[in-house]
């Protein structure tokens, strides 16, 4: 198979100043105030902006790192994963084992399962995304899957699907395990990703809460954005001793999301100041721009033994591309699959990346989607298509 890129154009698009949004403690600071947090607070950074994909900041990115309770955002997308597929519920029903109890009713975060507890799924989700609760990500585990070892070949399984080379999990929980769980900033990312493109509306009910009521114990999300940063529904925090402090977290303003991750920083605070400085300064100095909207005919990929010769792509979802604030430049749009297609071709399929390129940034790719199913040609069909290459 060989590579098709095919270029759209060059597309000269105006951008405009941004406005600058703070937060709590800092409203109406100038946008030149901003600044990306200097290694000393976070040694580990990245930021994304995820409706065009493009990298606007990059630290160590493909470093691997200890997540701590970080690992809890892969146990949550894998329970998701299992809702669509309607092997898991909201509504299920699992009990705490007492060796489960014995090991985990007093050991980190937690939601104060009580031994024997008969526990909703619902409830169990609610407690890992917002209090980070490590015995409630444990009998997720063993009532899900049988066993807890099963329950992590899942979450390694999916970490290989969605190509995040530079992780691995040994715990569901995150709980110190000798480095055997790790992972990278930018593979973070990618789950973030997923997660919220996959599942926005389990992704809306659980992720972003601001505490937790359980057993008689209120708990509040120690999430340094929510309830700060304006649009934060934050995603999840990070710490052993092992690890240091880290964080996974998100903000939407204006239709426009930001993922990013902080990691390595010596304590809380400078976890905290670095967070609020970074997602500040990705929202105040840069723009995103429209390119195409959800559904939107973006391209042709040419379609080899089909009914037709080609079929349309399109775009899943709205496509922007992010600028810095204030300039004017060309975008460079480049179609990229692997082909000729083959017939026949399913409607909705994935099967080519819009890449943009703007000046200053790195490359991004977003995905493309077939417009309608191509079938298989007959061979008369397949005969006159072979013609029509002669000679065209």
């Amino acid at each position: 198979m060989k590579i098709f890129p095919r270029i759209l154009a060059l597309l000269a698009i105006p951008i405009l100043a941004l406005s600058p949004l703070g937060y709590a403690d800092a409203v109406d600071r100038p946008a030149a105030v901003y600044a990306v947090p200097p290694a000393e607070l976070a040694p580990i950074a990245l930021l994304v902006d995820l409706n065009s994909g493009q990298e606007l900041m990059a630290r160590d990115a493909d470093r691997r790192f200890v997540p701590a309770s970080i690992t809890k955002v892969m146990t949550l997308f894998v329970a998701f994963e299992l809702m669509d597929s309607g092997k898991l519920s909201p509504d299920m029903i699992f009990t705490m084992r007492p060796e489960t109890y014995a090991e985990w009713h007093n050991k980190g975060s937690r939601m104060f399962l009580p031994r024997d507890v008969r526990v909703s799924v619902d409830d169990l989700l609610i407690g890992i995304a917002s209090v980070s609760a490590n015995d409630g990500s444990v009998v997720l585990a063993e009532g899900a899957a049988g066993s807890v070892d099963i329950w992590i070949q899942q979450m390694n399984a999916k970490a290989r699907e969605l190509g995040m080379g530079n992780s691995h999990f040994g715990t569901p929980n995150g709980w110190m395990d000798e480095g055997r769980t790790y992972t990278s900033a930018r593979d973070l990312v990618t789950l973030a990703r997923a997660m919220i493109t996959r599942h926005p509306e389990k992704y809306a009910r659980y992720i972003g809460r601001k505490g937790f009521v359980y057993n008689g114990y209120a708990q509040r999300n120690h999430d340094p954005m929510i309830g700060v940063v304006e649009g934060a529904d934050g995603m999840k925090t990070g710490y052993t001793n092992e690890a240091g402090y880290g964080y996974l977290g998100t903000a939407m303003r204006d239709g426009r999301r930001l993922v990013m991750v902080v990691a390595a920083s010596n304590n809380g605070r400078d976890r905290k100041i670095a967070a609020r400085e970074l997602i500040e300064w990705g929202f105040s100095r840069f723009e995103a721009r429209s390119l195409f909207s959800a559904g939107a005919i973006v391209g042709t990929a040419d379609v080899q033994n089909g009914m037709r010769s080609e079929v349309a792509l399109v775009a899943p979802a709205a496509i922007k591309a992010t600028f810095p604030a204030g300039r004017q430049g060309p975008v460079k749009l480049t179609i990229h699959y692997e082909g000729p297609l083959e017939a026949p071709i399913r409607q909705g399929e994935r099967i080519a990346q819009l890449e943009i390129e703007v000046d200053g940034l790195p490359p991004s790719r977003v995905p493309l989607v077939t417009a309608a199913a191509v079938e298989k040609a007959g061979v008369w069909r397949r005969l006159v298509n072979g013609l029509m290459g002669i000679f065209a």
